[in-house]
């Protein structure tokens, strides 16, 4: 979205990889080895990059994309190992929040819920996407779950519901910013693929916290 490229950018990928594979194996979403890699970035940008002109955007654009998508992401990682219906719970309950928001939105949606980051999104979708969560979490966990009473599924679903639509207007934010109206063409018709995750990265720490709790 912001055009980034070069050295900084290929670091960023490699170390993304790297801070979600040392996730996985440590059962940590931010294992000591992740400061071990801010600390090399900032040495690939010292010495990689002789001109000191741009070097705070340009370490800060690599360590926001690592803690962005696969710091958030990690937390996936360590939610499935709580077993693989949470995962099947999570983007159940984002899905449906979405798909809820949508249509709600779309049909009786009138007043703008917040104009300057998304002008297409309203307070009616997301009224929606509360009701969404809550009854795909109620309804995943009588199928899938089983970890939770009938008032903690409705409550976590509805949190859920509630942190998709932040997690899609923070990526709205940097889409502004970028001027661009995806994050990519990789997907044609639907966007990039941050455009399909925004709203998971946001829940899946929420909901990661909350397996921990009832079903840890």
């Amino acid at each position: 979205m912001y055009r980034f490229t070069g050295l900084m950018k290929n670091s960023g990928i490699l170390f993304g990889v790297l801070m979600l594979t040392a996730a996985y194996i440590s059962g940590d979403p931010f294992p000591p080895v992740s400061m071990l890699m801010v600390m090399v970035i900032f040495a690939i940008r010292l010495f990689g990059l002789r001109n000191p002109s741009s070097c705070l955007r340009d370490i800060s654009f690599t360590l926001l994309s690592l803690f962005y998508i696969p710091g958030l992401l990690a937390f996936q990682v360590l939610l499935r190992h709580s077993g693989p219906q949470w995962i099947i719970f999570l983007y159940g309950c984002v899905w449906i929040s979405d798909s809820a928001a949508y249509y709600v939105g779309k049909s009786i949606g009138k007043r703008k819920l917040y104009l300057e980051i998304s002008p297409n999104k309203t307070i009616a979708g997301a009224v929606g996407s509360l009701i969404g969560g809550s009854l795909s979490g109620w309804m995943l966990n009588m199928v899938l779950v089983h970890s939770m009473g009938t008032g903690e599924s409705f409550v976590v679903g509805g949190i859920i519901g509630t942190v998709t639509i932040i997690g899609d207007l923070v990526e709205s934010m940097f889409k502004r910013d970028a001027g661009v109206k995806d994050s990519s063409g990789i997907v044609p018709g639907h966007g990039g693929i941050l455009d399909k995750i925004d709203g998971v990265l946001f829940a899946g720490p929420v909901l990661y916290l909350v397996s921990e709790i009832f079903g840890g």
